[in-house]
């Protein structure tokens, strides 16, 4: 959404946002008053789904001085500019900021103009994934040495404060006069119990990036427990990984074991056999000619690749495709798997995750089909939960749907003894900051891979994407984003047709 298509909160659009774990964004270049106003109305229907109005006051104020923030940096390269003026000269910022206020209050519609004019934007990202709201705010300058220094400077005094007072007293004294904002926003934060992890502000090449993470409260998770319990119910009962399978793994794993044992062990189950021989003949094996015998594919696979080939296969054969839903699931994380390896192929250039992503863009939404039949098969007793806490069909419905698939996916994976990197990349596949730094190309590039599809389907925008995942695969542009996008769906519908 930019400032300048209608500001009217589309409620539909902000539930499709929860549902599918994407942000809806907000892109602004003068931020006007109906436009901060919009903000705090999108804001507040995104707490009220998560069952947390109760925190809209606080988290409002944040945002509105993070995005104040942002206009003013904005505002003050436009003033540096037309003043030829060297933002990241330590002097020449000096004096550029003794008039920078007097001048801009006196002449605000102009440099608005300017900023506008320049491309210079502010953009709100507003999420509810992982049980979490999370909020960036994000503006397409860079800060200088002296703005970040001013910045974690003013920080680090604010967290000493303990009330309003304390920073009133102290700050008004202080010679700058400027930073009270930035002190309330960090006392507001205490006040909802969160701390440094949950608030920071960074900058990449192109951008100034500021972060807020709000954890639902315990209160929240208490009232839908029931319905959490459900799930983990299911998610325990699950048969385990099937038995022919799991031998033929630790066959894997046996250092003395031969490819022709392997191959024979295989070949005693004939659906499994017929499966694996079909699956290699697919275009996500970009095998060379023909195989037709299951001795010539686990020659083409080896060792690794039959082993991650069964994770997949069985994990199909114990889900199911069974429903129109589960068919149209598996059909996205094909897609998604498929374009996933092409990014790690043409992108990251590491030859573990070129062999790792395939499997977790291939799994990455198992949780969404573990619990498309936990709600077929739970309807009643859900219902009966929701009677019984008295909770409205409105909320219990979006608080279902909201429910963390990914969380899910990552519980089933781990029941089953998937290893660490695959149960991460489905566990984080819509949150890739959070994973951990040694599984960040697998998770980012089956993040990216998904959220290709999301832009491909209409179902996301460029700006929707992550800032930090495009940059280490160095896309700057949305014409990149189709270029990729055109080239993989291509790519992908030749091979499969």
């Amino acid at each position: 959404m930019t400032e300048e298509q209608n500001l009217v909160v589309d409620e539909e659009a902000i539930r499709k946002s929860i549902r599918s774990n994407v942000p809806i964004t907000i892109t602004t270049y003068t931020l006007p008053r109906e436009t901060e106003v919009y903000i705090a109305n999108v804001l507040a229907v995104f707490l009220r789904f998560a069952g947390h109005e109760n925190l809209r006051d606080y988290i409002e104020y944040c945002v509105q001085e993070l995005s104040s923030n942002a206009k003013k940096a904005n505002t003050k390269r436009v003033y540096f500019a037309e003043r030829k003026l060297d933002i990241n000269n330590p002097d020449q910022y000096r004096y550029g900021m003794s008039n920078f206020k007097k001048d801009m209050l006196e002449n605000m519609p102009h440099y608005l103009r300017l900023q506008k004019d320049s491309g210079l934007y502010v953009k709100v990202n507003i999420l509810y994934c992982n049980d979490a709201i999370q909020i960036e705010v994000r503006n397409n300058v860079t800060l200088s040495k002296t703005e970040t220094i001013r910045i974690h400077d003013k920080l680090a005094r604010a967290r000493k404060f303990n009330s309003l007072e304390d920073a009133f007293s102290q700050v008004l004294d202080d010679s700058e006069g400027a930073g009270l904002g930035l002190v309330v926003l960090v006392l507001m934060l205490k006040k909802m119990g969160l701390y440094d992890e949950n608030f920071d502000i960074s900058a990449t090449k192109t951008e100034t990036v500021a972060r807020l993470e709000v954890p639902l409260e315990q209160a929240l998770l208490a009232t839908v427990s029931g319905i959490t319990e459900i799930i983990a119910t299911r998610v325990k009962a699950l048969p385990h990984f099937p038995e022919n399978i799991i031998k033929v793994q630790e066959m894997l794993s046996d250092p003395k074991s031969e490819i022709t044992d392997i191959a024979k062990k295989i070949s005693v189950d004939p659906a499994m056999t017929a499966d694996i021989i079909k699956l290699v003949n697919s275009a996500s094996y970009m095998s060379k000619k023909k195989t037709d015998t299951i001795s010539e594919a686990v020659k083409i696979l080896g060792i690794s690749g039959i082993k991650k080939l069964l994770y997949s296969y069985g994990s199909q054969k114990l889900l199911g495709n069974d429903t129109e839903e589960k068919k149209a699931l598996w059909k996205h994380s094909h897609r998604t798997a498929y374009y996933a390896f092409n990014l790690a192929k043409n992108f990251c250039h590491d030859k573990n995750s070129v062999e790792d992503v395939y499997l977790g863009g291939m799994l990455h939404d198992m949780g969404k089909i573990v619990l498309s039949a936990v709600m077929a098969d739970s309807d009643d007793r859900m219902e009966l939960f929701r009677e019984s806490k008295n909770i409205s069909a409105f909320m219990f419905e979006d608080v279902r749907a909201g429910i963390n698939h990914a969380e899910v996916g990552a519980l089933v994976a781990e029941k089953w003894n998937f290893p660490e990197n695959l149960v991460a990349s489905i566990r984080y596949h819509h949150s890739p900051g959070r994973a951990p730094e040694i599984y960040r190309t697998l998770v980012d590039a089956v993040y990216l891979a998904n959220m290709l599809c999301e832009v491909e389907n209409g179902g996301a925008i460029f700006e929707q994407i992550d800032g930090s995942v495009l940059e280490r695969f160095n896309i700057v542009h949305p014409d990149q984003i189709k270029k990729v996008i055109k080239a993989f769906s291509r790519g992908f519908d030749e091979e499969t047709s």
